[in-house]
């Protein structure tokens, strides 16, 4: 397909930085990862007043309460990481169709509408926190559905602006040609905007409102993006390792192939306690951990391979954090996730910290570090395709410090919540039998009280780490003239060959 020679697709030719060598999907890209950084430091703030809470529960009491902020910090969370995968794909998708970006102008209208919704949103989150709960409210304020509070109009609006992206992308890859990472990519946009539809009815029966409400917050949240990221990933990997495109959509294909054989079963683990029938004990419990190993085999194979061929990377903080993603996902999903996922053990851990614990890796490790590996291969040609490999002139040291903060203050603060999880889990359900009277009991232990206290210490550190990584991606670069280094060509492939 013809290609703009105005606009370089991928600014490797640009001689200078700015917008001026970007193609208009990567301009729209650049967008989306601003607006992410902004609510990640909400998730962040929220999710500090919330940990505060927990050691001072009259810290802000009846001005902004421990719901508030726990429910700003959890969508903030949802949403910067949706607007982080938005980016990314539309920051790949004309180098991988190889042409223009169809409907650039709807895109951009696309991006302010959803900014508008999502402001509007968290603003009534903090205007409006108490009130009585009506159909009125449950369209205008808040719907009461933990994870996905947004009120009913704002559900609407979300499956509208996943549906306007995925016929800009599917189109643009129409357009121009196909692959096995775009033909991937396309199947589950249309999953994107359907499978959220499933939390946008009512139902009296409370086993099976909980039914659909999981078929949300785990098809949607934990499959359908863990196919987005296998395929940002296996991008991501071509680009800045040269990794050969046969190896990593290889292993797109078994993600894919794991996500329909082990993910829908896997989904019976939240079915335990709901009502549904007893053989989702078994299916549940069995296929809950399977999904992850694929991206960790294809980060491996890649590393492996391009160890062969000398092990040159164009951009080490990026391929840093895609490493990062790659073990994260496997510790977080995984090994975190089986740990609480057998009904003999979920028996006593379900409602606890552990599942806190469990949530706060995963998410990190899964999803937060392969948008920021993104952001740095964005932000390398927004540079103007500029060195970003080792012999930094500050050695990297912002970078690796980001990195590192962000991976031991997630990981202090999943520990610290283990701990508590365990404390619960003995004394709410093990001694106290379940009982209201066991649950408050088991959060003034010392077990507890102390993990509760330890989190907040690494929710600090984690927050130091984000700092710097915002210092970082203002200042690396910036008086860099060196070209970025040369990798293996993954294209000499050809890309149908996927």
């Amino acid at each position: 397909m013809a290609i703009s020679a105005e606009i370089p697709l991928t600014g490797i030719d640009a001689a200078s930085p700015g917008e001026s060598t970007l193609s208009a999907g990567q301009k729209l890209a650049l967008k989306y990862f601003v607006a992410a950084m902004v609510l990640f430091a909400a998730q962040t703030v929220f999710g500090l007043l919330a940990g505060l809470q927990f050691i001072y529960p009259d810290f802000l009491f009846g001005v902004l309460d421990f719901n508030v902020n726990r429910m700003v910090h959890l969508n903030a969370m949802i949403v910067w990481m949706l607007y982080g995968f938005m980016g990314s794909i539309y920051w790949l998708v004309e180098d991988e169709a190889g042409t223009e970006l169809v409907g650039p102008k709807l895109a951009n209208i696309n991006f302010w509408v959803l900014t508008a919704a999502v402001t509007v949103v968290v603003l009534v989150y903090l205007i409006v926190q108490v009130g009585d709960g009506t159909r009125a409210s449950i369209w205008l304020i808040n719907e009461g559905r933990e994870y996905i509070e947004a009120p009913r109009w704002a559900d609407i609006g979300i499956v509208v602006c996943t549906s306007v992206f995925f016929c800009n992308i599917a189109a643009t890859f129409m357009k121009g040609r196909w692959s096995g990472i775009s033909g991937t990519l396309v199947l589950d946009l249309i999953a994107l905007a359907g499978l959220y539809l499933a939390g946008m009815f009512y139902t009296t029966n409370l086993s099976v409102d909980q039914y659909w409400w999981w078929w949300v917050v785990h098809l949607w949240v934990e499959a359908t993006w863990e196919v987005l990221v296998g395929c940002i990933m296996a991008w991501g990997l071509m680009k800045t390792l040269g990794a050969r495109r046969r190896i990593v959509t290889t292993w797109l294909y078994i993600e894919v192939a794991l996500m329909f054989g082990s993910g829908i079963l896997g989904l019976g683990h939240h079915y335990f306690w709901i009502g549904t029938p007893e053989y989702w004990l078994g299916l549940g419990g069995f296929f809950s951990a399977l999904e992850p190993i694929p991206l960790v085999a294809m980060v491996v194979h890649a590393v492996y391979d391009a160890g062969t061929h000398g092990f040159k990377s164009n951009n080490h903080p990026a391929l840093a954090w895609l490493i990062a993603h790659a073990f994260g996902n496997f510790l977080g999903a995984g090994v975190w996730g089986f740990m609480q996922t057998l009904p003999q053990i979920n028996l006593y851990t379900h409602g606890t910290q552990w599942a806190a614990s469990h949530g706060h890796l995963a998410f990190f490790g899964a999803y937060a570090t392969i948008n920021i590996a993104f952001i740095y291969i964005a932000l390398q040609h927004w540079r103007g395709n500029v060195w970003m490999s080792g012999g930094l002139p500050d050695g990297g040291w912002k970078w690796k410090w980001s990195l590192g903060l962000q991976c031991v203050g997630v990981m202090g603060m999943t520990v610290a919540m283990l701990i508590a999880g365990y404390e619960q889990a003995f004394v709410e359900r093990a001694a106290g039998g379940s009982t209201w009277g066991a649950f408050f009991d088991a959060q003034t232990r010392p077990w507890f009280v102390q993990a509760m206290q330890w989190r907040m210490v690494f929710g600090v550190v984690t927050a130091a780490g984000m700092a710097i990584l915002f210092w970082d991606l203002l200042t690396i670069g910036r008086d860099e003239t060196r070209p970025a280094k040369q990798v293996p060509d993954p294209e000499a492939e050809p890309a149908a060959a996927g």
